[in-house]
C-alpha cells in the first residue's frame, strides 16, 4: 500500500520566555506521512525551518514511547490532542485530514512558566512530591511475595494512581489550573500500601498546602482532569485525597 501524506496548516505559539510576549506564527507542512508521530512532524517542521535559516520551534521531549510526560503540548484545545488516553509522542498523524489546521500552544498555568515556545517548567510538580511523597522507612531488600499481605484490589487501584506520569495534562485541562489529580495520584500510591503508612497522617496535608503555594487552583470536580489523562486516572483519587486529609 502506497504510503499516505497530508498537507497541514501549522499555527505554533512562539514565545521567548516567561516574561516575553508570545504570539502564533503560521508554517506550512507538505507531503507530511499520516505513519509519523506528532513529534516527529514536528521534527519535519524543525528541519525545514533550519534550512530556511530560522530559528526552529522548542519543544519538550524524550522518551517519546508515552512514558517520561515530557511532550507538554496542547493541540486543538487539547492537551496531547484528539486522541484520549494518548500522549502527545504517541498521537499519530493519521488523526488528521489533509488541508486541516492545526493550533500547537504549551500547558498554560501560572505554575507551568514557559521557558520557550513549546517548553514549560514543570518543577513545581517536583516541589509537590518533595514536600510529602516520599517514604522514609528503609524496607530492605524484596521480601517474598505474601510476607506482607496486600489486598488485590488495594494493590491493583495503588498501581492505577502509580502510572501518573506527572505531565499535567490535568492542569492544563482544568479552568482553575488545579493539579489536585496528580497530588491525588502520588497521595494513592502510597496511602493504600503498607509502606506508605509511616507518612500517611501528614503526606496529604503537605503535599496539597505546597500545591497552593506553587500557584495552582482548587478543585470544582469538573472532571476535565481525568478525561484529559493519557493514563487515565481515575477522579477516584481525588476522593481518596480529601478522605486522608479529613482522617
Amino acid at each position: 500500500m502506497a504510503e499516505k501524506t497530508i498537507s497541514l496548516k501549522l499555527k505554533v505559539w512562539r514565545q521567548k520566555d516567561a516574561k516575553s510576549e508570545g504570539g502564533f506564527e503560521d508554517y506550512s507542512l507538505d507531503s507530511v506521512s499520516t505513519d509519523m508521530s506528532f513529534l516527529e512532524m514536528m521534527d519535519v517542521l524543525n528541519d525545514k525551518l533550519i534550512l530556511e535559516g530560522k530559528e526552529p520551534v522548542n519543544f519538550d521531549h524524550d522518551c517519546r514511547e508515552g512514558i517520561c510526560g515530557m511532550c507538554s503540548m496542547v493541540i486543538n484545545g487539547n492537551p496531547h490532542g484528539p486522541q484520549t488516553a494518548t500522549t502527545t509522542c504517541q498521537l499519530h498523524m493519521r488523526k488528521f485530514k489533509d488541508g486541516d489546521t492545526i493550533y500547537i500552544e504549551p500547558f498554560r498555568a501560572t505554575a507551568f512558566p514557559v521557558v520557550k515556545d513549546l517548553v514549560v517548567d514543570r518543577s513545581s510538580f517536583d516541589r509537590i512530591q518533595q514536600a510529602g511523597g516520599y517514604i522514609s522507612v528503609n524496607t530492605g531488600a524484596a521480601q517474598d511475595a505474601n510476607a506482607i499481605p496486600v489486598p488485590k484490589p488495594d494493590a491493583d487501584e495503588a498501581f492505577e494512581a502509580a502510572t501518573c506520569i506527572g505531565c499535567g495534562a490535568c492542569v492544563a485541562s482544568c479552568k482553575n489550573a488545579s493539579a489536585m489529580l496528580f497530588v491525588s495520584a502520588k497521595v494513592s500510591q502510597y496511602a493504600l500500601l503498607p509502606q506508605g503508612q509511616p507518612e500517611r497522617k501528614d503526606r496529604a496535608k503537605k503535599m496539597l498546602a505546597k500545591m497552593e503555594e506553587e500557584g495552582f487552583g482548587a478543585c470544582s470536580n469538573t472532571g476535565s482532569c481525568s478525561a484529559a489523562c493519557p493514563k487515565e486516572i481515575s477522579l477516584s483519587t481525588i476522593a481518596r485525597m480529601n478522605r486522608e486529609i479529613f482522617k
